[in-house]
């Protein structure tokens, strides 16, 4: 199933230096950003901001994968963060959410994306999901990513590309990583579009061979995928409509995205629902077969039972039964036995039990 995985700490660009106690592998990148353009920096975060905070239109992009407790307390204390949201950071595992304390934003959401596999099994990891969190302040953004679902550099590529988006500030870089982790849920969506359609084709299929622990277990990642999409929806409104830092150029590209989430929470209903039809027809024809079982066996049963009345009777050893010491008795028995069986076989052929 779905979940926080992977919190190695493998970066996604060059290691920068690290402050005395601190864990080089947690940052990621550090970069000075002028007018959209990236400018010559040495990594060390607290010079970065020193520099930033001495040239208008500079902020600072600082780049953390799963960073621990002294190194966040390190953080914290340069950019002036809050402690509530800093407990957050280092706990992981957070509902999306968008808070602000004084000038800075703290922005959380979940990241998942589609693990592809050949087929879909019991066991199958369909959904893999992460955490994304966000500190965006006047002259700064923080971006800290939990788990391998979604990585942070193809978001810093694509806006280095575009330095005129990334001129409108930390904002931009917060529209780069939600633009990011949407187009993932679109990606997701379309791969447990397709297990569904697979799923429901097996089913269906007049051979059919769909086990129901497959569709409960698509039905369990699909949840996982829910609890990442549907909160995120919240915090995307708040932004765009309680958010005065952002300008109005840049909430333009907030709504496409919101436009896009749209999208995917309309398909997590739809596949919710398909599912429980297709699990209910499932548990139909589970039952229908059983009931069918059940009458073969009993249509089997009631053939048997002449044979078993007849030589039940005779079995009685009378001295004076109808033909017991006739030479051909015993074949007429077992000729009246086959008939009578033979003609309640197409009796039941004729209505279906057998």
């Amino acid at each position: 199933m779905g979940r926080l995985v992977g919190l190695s700490g493998e970066a996604e660009a060059g290691q920068v230096p690290a402050q005395p106690g601190e864990r080089a592998d947690a940052i990621v990148d550090c970069a000075i950003y002028l007018d959209g353009i990236r400018q010559p920096s040495t990594g060390d975060y607290r010079a970065a901001l020193a520099q930033a905070r001495r040239q208008r239109g500079a902020f600072v992009w600082l780049g953390l994968h799963a960073p621990g407790e002294q190194q966040m307390a390190g953080i914290a204390e340069a950019f002036d963060l809050h402690e509530l949201a800093v407990e957050d950071v280092i706990s992981a595992g957070q509902r999306p959410k968008l808070e602000q304390f004084g000038d800075v934003h703290f922005l959380v959401m979940r990241a998942a994306r589609y693990v592809e596999h050949q087929e879909l099994t019991e066991h199958s990891e369909v959904v893999e999901t992460g955490q994304i969190m966000l500190f965006i302040g006047p002259d700064f953004v923080i971006s800290v990513r939990h788990g391998e679902a979604c990585r942070l550099k193809p978001v810093r590529e694509h806006l280095e590309a575009r330095p005129e988006l990334l001129k409108q500030g930390p904002w931009a870089v917060a529209y780069g990583v939600l633009d990011h982790v949407v187009d993932l849920f679109v990606e997701a969506a379309d791969g447990i579009s397709q297990d569904v359609d697979l799923i429901e084709e097996s089913v269906f299929a007049r051979d059919s061979s769909g086990r129901m622990q497959r569709i409960y277990q698509l039905k369990r990642e699909l949840v996982e995928f829910k609890r990442a999409v549907l909160p995120l929806q919240r915090p995307l409104q708040l932004l765009i409509g309680d958010t005065p830092e952002i300008s109005k150029e840049l909430r333009k590209y907030f709504r496409d995205v919101q436009d896009h989430l749209a999208r995917v929470v309309d398909q997590v209903g739809g596949f919710d629902d398909l599912l429980i039809s297709i699990m209910q027809a499932r548990l139909a024809q589970v039952t229908v077969d059983q009931n069918n079982d059940m009458r073969k066996v009993a249509a089997w049963a009631s053939i048997a039972a002449v044979w078993t009345a007849i030589a039940g009777i005779y079995g009685m050893n009378f001295d004076f039964m109808p033909e017991t010491h006739w030479k051909y008795g015993y074949p007429m028995v077992l000729t009246v036995m086959l008939g009578l069986s033979f003609a309640i076989y197409r009796m039941l052929r004729r209505s279906g039990w057998l």
